[in-house]
């Protein structure tokens, strides 16, 4: 049996703003790399080695996809339920553990450091996304996913609110860099970290992307609507180097995959993919390759722009 013959450009390449058009190419098609998982989440780019790391959450898994080979490993298992990952600006593994409620980073040896576990003597409610600030600062989102049942963790009471919360990079210390949001997911820096945008996911009809502004480097103020998501409705996101947003997303049949938004607001194009998409990354030898997590496949696509560092 042959491999089906793809047509270009691809039609899952949906251009509704003439400026995608020049982020997007006419001759690359999305591609679905690795399929098997049951739930896919936090894909990260490793250049030194040129390989993708993502979550495999209900399998208790980390897998690891190799760019010149095609070939699909296991990286780590158990892994505490990971969902985020992405790394420091010392290149180390910073992931999300849902099931253990913490934030770790894996070392060069391969030992894990826990950076995150408790705030004000209370158990964290579960990381579940995590960017790495130009400063080193970490920032992650605690939402308590993981413990709202079996399926991606196990089932306990939070102690403490769902936040966003910032370690800063010298002293370690943990605050609270929002704490606004129902349940704050998905959040990504604009190119020149004088915003950060954040995916609220309170739940069905009330899923929206929130942006603030960033006060010296430490808290995210000003929160203001950046699009009502619904009747879709995103997960991770990063951006570009231009300052747009590449939301995963999930909305059904017409909208599953990603969707992306200018800087204004406006949505100027979709990436459909035959499944929902939960987070996205880019990497590549030129990070321009947009790699996207999409329930039990990874699927990727060569783009005309670049992903920002620390996401």
């Amino acid at each position: 049996m042959t491999d089906p013959i793809v047509r270009y450009p691809d039609p899952g390449i949906k251009i509704l703003d003439p400026r995608f058009s020049g982020l997007v190419l006419g001759n690359a098609a999305i591609e679905r790399i690795a399929t098997g998982c049951r739930f896919t989440e936090g894909p990260v780019w490793f250049g030194d080695g040129r390989y993708l790391l993502w979550s495999d959450i209900p399998n208790d898994r980390i897998l690891k996809w190799e760019e010149e080979t095609g070939a699909v490993s296991l990286f780590r298992k158990p892994s505490r339920y990971a969902n985020g990952n992405t790394r420091d600006r010392q290149g180390r593994l910073i992931t999300c553990e849902m099931d253990a409620q913490r934030l770790t980073r894996t070392e060069y040896d391969g030992t894990i450091t826990v950076l995150a576990e408790r705030f004000d003597g209370k158990q964290l409610t579960g990381p579940n996304d995590v960017v790495v600030k130009s400063d080193g600062s970490i920032w992650f989102s605690d939402n308590g996913a993981g413990i709202r049942g079996n399926y991606l963790g196990h089932k306990a009471t939070p102690e403490l609110p769902y936040r966003l919360y910032r370690i800063d990079p010298r002293s370690g210390a943990i605050t609270v860099a929002l704490g606004d949001m129902e349940r704050p997911n998905g959040l990504a820096f604009a190119p020149d970290e004088t915003r950060l945008y954040v995916v609220d996911t309170p739940g069905p009809g009330r899923r929206s992307i929130q942006v603030y502004d960033v006060i010296d480097g430490v808290r995210a103020v000003n929160r203001r609507q950046f699009n009502a998501a619904e009747p879709g409705g995103s997960d991770g996101m990063r951006v570009d180097i231009h300052g747009n947003l590449w939301c995963a997303w999930s909305g059904g049949e017409a909208e599953d995959g990603v969707a992306v938004f200018a800087p204004d607001g406006a949505l100027i194009g979709r990436i459909l993919l035959p499944e929902r998409c939960a987070n996205v990354c880019f990497g590549g030898l030129k990070r321009n390759r947009l790699f996207m997590a999409a329930s039990q496949s990874i699927y990727s696509l060569y783009v005309e722009t670049e992903g920002v560092p620390g996401g």
